[in-house]
C-alpha cells in the first residue's frame, strides 16, 4: 500500500481455537455482549466486490486509472516506521468456522501470515471490531505469554481509522471508519517464518421472521504482497495476490433448522450426525449472508430489509420455507403434453422420454395423470384421468417407450385436449407442455392459439419447455404467464432430460396454492413476482418488493394466506421494517432484476408501450442491469453519462407485436422477432431475471455487459452503474443540468459527509475519485474540492442529495 506507516497495524477477522504455541498469537475474549445488531454498514454484497475485481483486471489491461484493491476484512500488517522498504509480511490463508448453538454464533478465525521480506516483520496489531458484536474483554497470546492490548469504541477509534485512510489514500479502508478497534504490539516475525493468529468472538444472531440471519464481512480475497527487492519503494500499490478464505458454519442441533439459504452466494448444505453444515461454493469472496429457517412451523417466513436513505422507499426480501412437508401436500392432477413431430427425432425424443418416465416416478398413489402426444394428430394414453397406481404407471411407461417421432406440429389441438378435463378444488391441476417447433397443423396463429388456451385453462398451472430455437416465445410465454408457471428454453445440444427432471422434483409436493400477502405493518409496492406462484415442499419461494415507512421503524405481523386441499390456510410472523438499514444491500439489485424481467416480458406479450420502455431504461440505468433497451450504456458509456436520454434499444424489432397491437381475432403470421436464436435467448434471460434469487444469478448478465463494452471502462457498484469520464467514475444517472459539489478526498469535509450520509460509503469505498448522482444535486470526490464545510453547508448538501 502507498505511504509510509508510523506503526504497523494488522487487520484481522475470524478463526478456529487451538492450544497456544510459540508460533501462534491467540485473541481470546473471556466474555462478550451483543450490541447494536442493526449496525451493518460494513456489509457488502458479492456483486459489488465481484464487479470491482473484474473492473480492476480490465483497467490494468487497458493501463487506465488504477483503483486500489479493497482491504481484506480479515487483516493485514503494515511496516513499522523506518523499515517500509524491508517489510514483507503477507497473509497467505484464512479459515473461518462458525458454530451455532441456539441463537449464539461462536466465530473463530485462523489466519496465516508469512514474512517474505529481507528483515524482521514488526508492528502493531489492529483489529476492527465487527458491527454486530462487541468485545467486553479479550486476551492476546504468543505461546504461553499473554500480551495486553487496548480496546477502543467507535468514537475513540475514528481518528485512528481516518488517519490510516489519509495516509494510505486507499478508499477501501473507508468502511472501517465508525467501528471499534483492538490494538496491541505483536512480536516480530522472523524472515521466512509463518505465524498463525487465532481470533474468537461471540455474537447473537439476528432474528429475521422465522429464521436466524448470520452476516460475515469477508471483504475481498486480495491482500498486500511486497516487492521482494530490499529497499524497494513501497509508495506505489503493491501487486495483489489471491488469498484463500474458507468458511464453514456448523449448527450443532441441525434438526432445529430447515435447509439454510443465502441470497449472496450459492451454498452447499450437508446434514451429518445431527449437525447441519453450510459452506459457500468455492473460496469465500465478498460479504456473506446466510439465513437459517427455523423448523418450528409448517411454513416459515423470513424477512430482510434495506433502506439506505429516507429519500426513497425501502426494499424487502420475503422468503417462504415450507420444508419437506410431503405428508400434508396437496394431491395433483398432472397432464403431460409432448411434441413427437419429426423435428423431435433422435436424442431429443429419447431424453424427453427418459424425463417423462422419471416424472411418473414422482407421482403419489393419490395423484392422477394424463399423457398426451402430438404431431399431425393427437394421441392420449387414456381419454380420462388415470389413478397413479403401480399397475397404471407400469402401463404408462410402456406407452412412453413406444412413442416415435414423425409428422407436423398440431399445437392448438394438443392444448385443446390438455384442457378438456377439469379438476375438483381439492386437487391442483398442472400441465407440462413440451415442443421444439412452430404450429404447422390446424390453427397456426400464436395469438389465436394462446387466447383459446386461456379460455379453456380454468385453474390449471402451466409449465412450458421450448426445445431449440424454432419455437414461438410469444406463444409459450403467454401460456405460462396466465397459468402461474414458467417457460424454460433448452438450447440446441442442452439436456432436455435434466431440465424436465429438475421441474418434476420441484413440483412434486404442493403445499399452498393461490397465495397472497394478507397482512403487513407497512404498505408494499412493486412486489415481484406480481402473481405469486404456488408453494412446493422443499423449495423456498422468494419475493422482492418495496415498502413505505416514515422516519421510524415499523414492526408488526406479516401474514401469507393460500389454499391447501380446498381449505384456506394462513401463516404469520413478526417482522421489522427499518426506517434506515444499510445492511442487506444485495436486495435492491435482485429486486430490480425481477422488475426488468417482468417489464421485458410485458413488452413481448402486449406490444410496444413508451411508458414501459422508459421504466426499463430508468431501472437498467439505476441498478446497472442489462436490457434490450440499454445496450447503448455498454457501447458508449461516456456519452450516456453525459446524456442519459440517448439510450436506444438494441433492436426495436425485437419487441414482438402482442395483444395490444392487433385487432381482436385478426389472423397474422407469427412475428419473426418471437422466433429464432435471439428471441429464445432474450426470453430465457428475461425468465432468469424474473426468477433471480442470488446475486450470483446476476453474474451472467455482468459478464454479458463486460463482453459488449468494447474496452469501455464501466463498473457496477451497490446498485449503480459508473463509467470513467476524465478520470472520475461517474454515476450514469447524473445529468449535466444537475449541480455538483466537489469534496477533497480524505479531507475533514469528506469524513464529515460520511457521518451525515453513511449511504455514500458504499461508493466512496470503491473509488477514490467518484461522482454520485443525487435527487437535486450530485456529489463529486476529486482533487481540488472543498476540504472543509461548516455544519449548515453540510446539512444543506445532504438535503439536496437526498431530495428532502
Amino acid at each position: 500500500m502507498a505511504g509510509e506507516v508510523a506503526r504497523s497495524p494488522l487487520y484481522l477477522l475470524l478463526p478456529k481455537p487451538q492450544a497456544p504455541s510459540p508460533n501462534r498469537y491467540t485473541l481470546h475474549p473471556s466474555h462478550f455482549s451483543c450490541a447494536n445488531p442493526q449496525r451493518s454498514n460494513v456489509i457488502r454484497d458479492s456483486t459489488h466486490l465481484r464487479g470491482l475485481m473484474k473492473a480492476l483486471s480490465t483497467l490494468l489491461a487497458l493501463t487506465m486509472l488504477a483503483v486500489p484493491a479493497p482491504a481484506a476484512a480479515q487483516g493485514w500488517i503494515d511496516p513499522v516506521r523506518g523499515h517500509p522498504g524491508q517489510f514483507g509480511v503477507a497473509k497467505v490463508r484464512t479459515e473461518v468456522t462458525v458454530r451455532v448453538t441456539g441463537r449464539i454464533a461462536q466465530v473463530e478465525v485462523e489466519e496465516w501470515f508469512q514474512n517474505r521480506g529481507p528483515a524482521l516483520g514488526e508492528g502493531d496489531y489492529l483489529y476492527p471490531l465487527p458491527g454486530e458484536a462487541v468485545f467486553s474483554n479479550f486476551s492476546l497470546f504468543q505461546g504461553d505469554e499473554e500480551l495486553r492490548g487496548e480496546m477502543m469504541d467507535a468514537t475513540q477509534a475514528r481518528s485512528i481509522y481516518e488517519e490510516i485512510v489519509r495516509r494510505k489514500r486507499d478508499p477501501a479502508l473507508v468502511e472501517l471508519v465508525g467501528h471499534g478497534l483492538i490494538r496491541a504490539r505483536v512480536f516480530p516475525i522472523n524472515q521466512g517464518e509463518t505465524r498463525k493468529i487465532t481470533l474468537r468472538y461471540t455474537q447473537i444472531m439476528e432474528r429475521a421472521g422465522d429464521a436466524l440471519q448470520f452476516r460475515y464481512a469477508a471483504g475481498g480475497r486480495r491482500a498486500p504482497t511486497v516487492n521482494p527487492r530490499a529497499g524497494a519503494d513501497p509508495s506505489p500499490p503493491y501487486a495483489q495476490e489471491t488469498v484463500p478464505l474458507s468458511f464453514t458454519l456448523i449448527a450443532d442441533d441441525g434438526a432445529m433448522f430447515r435447509d439454510p439459504f443465502s441470497p449472496t452466494h450459492r451454498v452447499r448444505v450437508e446434514r451429518r450426525d445431527g449437525q447441519l453444515r453450510v459452506r459457500p461454493e468455492g473460496s469465500l469472496q465478498g460479504s456473506f449472508t446466510v439465513f437459517l429457517p427455523l423448523a418450528e412451523r409448517a411454513v416459515g417466513i423470513t424477512v430482510a430489509t434495506h433502506r439506505p436513505s429516507s429519500a426513497e422507499q425501502g426494499y424487502f426480501m420475503l422468503t417462504l420455507s415450507p420444508g419437506e412437508a410431503a405428508g400434508s401436500a396437496q394431491v395433483r392432477d398432472l397432464t403431460v403434453v409432448m411434441d413427437i413431430s419429426g423435428s423431435m427425432s433422435g436424442v431429443k425424443l429419447e431424453q424427453a422420454k427418459a424425463a417423462l418416465r422419471q416424472l411418473l416416478d414422482t407421482l403419489d398413489p393419490a395423484d392422477r395423470f394424463r399423457l398426451i402426444s402430438f404431431n399431425n394428430g393427437i394421441t392420449t394414453y387414456r381419454a380420462e384421468w388415470t389413478q397413479a397406481s403401480r399397475r397404471h404407471l407400469a402401463e404408462a411407461r410402456e406407452w412412453i417407450n413406444a412413442l416415435a417421432a414423425g409428422g407436423g406440429t398440431n399445437i392448438a389441438g394438443a392444448l385443446d385436449e390438455a384442457f378438456r378435463l377439469s379438476s375438483p378444488s381439492e386437487r391442483l391441476p398442472i400441465v407440462l407442455f413440451l415442443t421444439d417447433g412452430l404450429p404447422s397443423v390446424g390453427e397456426k396463429d400464436p395469438e389465436r392459439i394462446a387466447t383459446r388456451a386461456e379460455s379453456l385453462r380454468r385453474e390449471a398451472r402451466v409449465f412450458a419447455f421450448g426445445v431449440g430455437y424454432d419455437v414461438n416465445t410469444f406463444l409459450l410465454d403467454r401460456l405460462t404467464e396466465a397459468g402461474r408457471g414458467t417457460t424454460q428454453y433448452v438450447a440446441p445440444g442442452e439436456d432436455v432430460e435434466g431440465a424436465l427432471s429438475t421441474l418434476a422434483a420441484k413440483i412434486r409436493h404442493p403445499v399452498m396454492t393461490d397465495l397472497e400477502l394478507a397482512e403487513s405493518p407497512v404498505r408494499f409496492s412493486e412486489v415481484y413476482p406480481v402473481e405469486l406462484p404456488d408453494l412446493f415442499a422443499g423449495e423456498e419461494l422468494v419475493l422482492f418488493g418495496r415498502y413505505e415507512v416514515g422516519r421510524r421503524d415499523r414492526s408488526g405481523p406479516i401474514a401469507v394466506r393460500g389454499q391447501r386441499n380446498g381449505q384456506e390456510e394462513r401463516f404469520a410472523t413478526g417482522a421489522r421494517f427499518a426506517a434506515h438499514e444499510l445492511g442487506n444491500d444485495f436486495i435492491p439489485r435482485l429486486w430490480a432484476s425481477r422488475k426488468l424481467g417482468y417489464l421485458t416480458r410485458t413488452l413481448r406479450l402486449e406490444g410496444h408501450n413508451p411508458e414501459v420502455v422508459e421504466d426499463i431504461r430508468a431501472t437498467a440505468l439505476r441498478y446497472g442491469l442489462l436490457s434490450e433497451y440499454s445496450s447503448y450504456l455498454v457501447q458508449e458509456p461516456q456519452q450516456v453519462a453525459q446524456d442519459p436520454t440517448r439510450l436506444v434499444p438494441m433492436d426495436r424489432s425485437a419487441v414482438a407485436p402482442g395483444r395490444g397491437t392487433r385487432g381482436a381475432g385478426s389472423p397474422s403470421a407469427p412475428a419473426a422477432s418471437a422466433v429464432g436464436k435471439t428471441a429464445v435467448e432474450e426470453a430465457e434471460r428475461s425468465r432468469r431475471q424474473r426468477e433471480a434469487r442470488f446475486t450470483a444469478d446476476l453474474d451472467e448478465v455482468d459478464d454479458f455487459v463486460a463482453s459488449r463494452s468494447d474496452g469501455a471502462a464501466t463498473q457496477h457498484v451497490a446498485g449503480r452503474m459508473f463509467t470513467l469520464v476524465d478520470e472520475v467514475w461517474t454515476d450514469v444517472q447524473h445529468a449535466d443540468s444537475m449541480p455538483v459539489t466537489t469534496i477533497e478526498p480524505y479531507s475533514d469535509a469528506y469524513f464529515d459527509l460520511l457521518r451525515l450520509a453513511p449511504e455514500l460509503e458504499q461508493w466512496f469505498v470503491s473509488f477514490e475519485h467518484v461522482l454520485v448522482a443525487g435527487v437535486r444535486g450530485s456529489i463529486q470526490i476529486a482533487a481540488g474540492g472543498s476540504a472543509r464545510l461548516d455544519s449548515n453547508a453540510l446539512s444543506e448538501l445532504v438535503r439536496e442529495y437526498r431530495g428532502n
